[in-house]
């Protein structure tokens, strides 16, 4: 079982299929707040949904294709972050995060995110990390910010969000710029 501690208030943990109603009813009480950015939202629709897209997070982490947690904020799963993918011929992850609606503001994405790149430099060596997030998704963009991760660039209409298309700003982080 992947655990990984980052503080005194939190962790990341593999999810598992027994998460799968817990994790469900978060999402479901943040529909309303994860539905403005994420476009899974009005798919998870029964925790059989959920079961399903922890048993593809639980195959592509024994493949070494992605690692996608649980965030435990004192002892507590608070919503789900990780890498979506992991490329291991160039040495890049990419990050994907969301957080349960009641938890905002207690600066516990920004540790995630922190702490999600440290352990793809320090412990899998890779050479680059990456947040994407949509250009008008001012929280989700002010995680790479704060941590100084560079703007690369836009992705014109990267994603389908329910009836139109949203722009991606893309960051990025190499290994020696955040080792250093």
């Amino acid at each position: 079982m992947f655990i990984h501690k980052i503080d005194e208030e939190l962790s990341l943990k593999l999810m598992e299929i027994k998460d799968a109603a817990t994790i469900y009813e978060l999402a479901d009480r943040s529909r309303d707040y994860l539905r403005e950015w994420l476009p899974w939202v009005d798919a998870t629709t029964s925790v059989e949904d959920t079961k399903a897209f922890i048993q593809m997070c639980i195959t592509g982490f024994a493949e070494n294709k992605s690692l996608t947690t649980a965030i435990l904020y004192k002892g507590k799963i608070v919503g789900v972050a990780g890498f979506n993918s992991i490329t291991e011929s160039n040495k890049i992850a990419d990050i994907g995060y969301w957080l349960g609606a009641e938890y905002q503001g207690n600066g516990i994405m920004t540790r995630v995110a922190k702490a999600l790149t440290d352990y793809a430099f320090n412990e899998l060596n890779l050479n680059k990390v990456e947040i994407r997030a949509a250009i008008g998704n001012n929280k989700s963009r002010s995680i790479p910010e704060r941590l100084n991760f560079v703007q690369e660039g836009c992705i014109r209409h990267a994603e389908w969000l329910y009836d139109h298309y949203v722009d991606h700003v893309v960051y990025g982080v190499l290994a020696d710029e955040w080792n250093n």
